[in-house]
């Protein structure tokens, strides 16, 4: 699935939690999180705020653990 179609999914509602997190890995791996609209920065933050994501993108754990 490209990441424009992970997109679409994840404002449809589409993906689950582990799916969403692998999808804000990549967007903060390649930057885009911090260049879409607001929402996506934010929520980039919180998942490395709440220790989902290192800082690079890298998934440090998923939703159910």
């Amino acid at each position: 699935m490209s990441i424009v179609d992970q997109i679409i999914a994840y404002e449809s509602g589409d993906l689950d939690a582990d799916q969403t997190i692998e999808l804000f890995s990549t967007l903060v791996d390649n930057g885009m999180a911090w260049t879409l609209q607001g929402h996506y920065g934010r929520t980039a933050q919180a998942l490395i705020d709440q220790g989902y994501l290192s800082p690079e993108g890298d998934i440090l754990k998923f939703a159910g653990e």
